[in-house]
């Protein structure tokens, strides 16, 4: 099908970088405006093949793009050289599909498309899915019409895009929404707590680590009910499979779960990174959660993240270097018989989900297709 045949205001171009975090919120807004009777085009790095099989785009596009290194500007001729070839390809799209709105979603993947369609006079917003304002977003935020946040307060955005700050929230996707408030039942003493254990591909490769060593220090009596559900690299799961198997204690392991939002719904506890995903169904579920963020980060996003979210009531940071076995062990411990404890973090958890964030930002990627005034904060 011609890249022309589609009608021009029924066509969203969505800009991400190839990762969940990004491509998580950009499907989510995709099947909101799905719904609403667009037609969605995506446009992404290579690394889709891993993370965008269900995403509902008419045609995904593969742009040149390449991150900033400011450590190491010997590097950067041949990144400007790549994220000018990305321009001019994003360009050449847009110019062909002519498309009503663009929506980046952060990360250098976006940035020659939402620079393209600016200079193409195409509306376009950017969203930020973290407390602190990635490094790409805040360069891109002068060329957007729009900035709309997950948090109700971004760090590091400029001062001269405040004025373009809309507060819509992280969308979910629909497997996450299926799961929305899912009823929290405590564990009674001697029935089954279960466990959630998850992060990316350095939280698995930490957890799979450092918790056996702090489960096998927990009391028989929470053993005899734990069940452990943990994601793990494929070459830990025999090492845990070893350490959980000699503690008699029920778990189960896997790299990749695709029922992860049931996961979290049968969970009385989850421990986990805290990235701007796992952040936003936390409390669209409304779990209490213990948050490892992921430690030297360049803005120690999950950091911030998960202070927000702690700071609500809706769970614990606990950075990683300050980790040891004994104390976790304790504070395990202690809390599996806090029923009131626990309840009261998933009530807090669930009153900061935003289980319509995908609507209110499809509501203003048609603001902007509409030629709306988009300039608030107060939403």
């Amino acid at each position: 099908m011609a890249l022309h045949a589609q009608e021009p205001n029924r066509l969203v171009v969505l800009a991400a970088g190839g990762t969940g975090g990004h491509l998580f919120p950009a499907q989510a807004l995709a099947e909101a405006l799905v719904r609403r009777g667009y037609v969605i085009h995506l446009m992404t790095d290579e690394r889709v093949r891993d993370y965008g099989r269900s995403f509902p785009a008419l045609e995904t596009h593969l742009v040149p793009a390449a991150t900033i290194s400011p450590s190491k500007p010997f590097l950067l001729p041949a990144q400007l050289m790549r994220l000018y070839k990305g321009y001019r390809a994003a360009r050449d799209v847009l110019a062909k599909l002519n498309p009503a709105a663009l929506a980046g979603f952060g990360g250098y993947p976006s940035f020659p498309p939402v620079i393209a369609a600016s200079r193409l006079g195409i509306p376009c917003c950017i969203h930020d899915q973290n407390a602190v304002m990635g490094r790409a977003n805040r360069v891109l935020s002068r060329y957007a019409d729009a900035v709309a946040s997950s948090f109700p307060s971004l760090e590091r955005l400029p001062e001269a895009s405040k004025n373009k700050l809309r507060y819509t929230g992280n969308p979910v996707r629909g497997i996450v929404l299926e799961k929305e408030a899912a009823p929290y039942e405590p564990a009674a003493a001697d029935a089954p707590f279960n466990l959630l254990v998850f992060g990316g591909s350095q939280g698995a490769r930490f957890f799979a680590e450092f918790l056996p060593e702090a489960i096998k220090l927990l009391p028989r009596a929470v053993l005899r009910n734990l069940k452990i559900v943990q994601q793990c690299r494929p070459e830990d799961i025999e090492r845990v499979k070893a350490a959980y198997g000699a503690l008699d204690i029920a778990f189960e392991l896997a790299s990749f779960f695709a029922d992860m939002p049931q996961r979290f719904a049968d969970a009385q506890l989850i421990i986990c990174r805290s990235g701007a995903s796992t952040i936003a169904e936390l409390g669209v579920i409304g779990r209490p959660a213990v948050m490892v963020p992921l430690p030297h980060a360049l803005d120690n996003d999950q950091l911030h993240n998960a202070e927000f979210f702690a700071g609500r009531g809706g769970g614990w940071v606990m950075p990683q270097a300050d980790l040891n076995p004994q104390e976790f062990a304790a504070f395990l411990t202690r809390l599996r018989y806090q029923d009131d404890e626990l309840a009261g973090a998933a009530r807090a958890a669930l009153a900061q989900g935003m289980p319509d964030a995908a609507e209110r930002l499809a509501d203003l990627v048609e603001d902007l297709a509409h030629g709306a005034n988009t300039e608030t904060t107060s939403k």
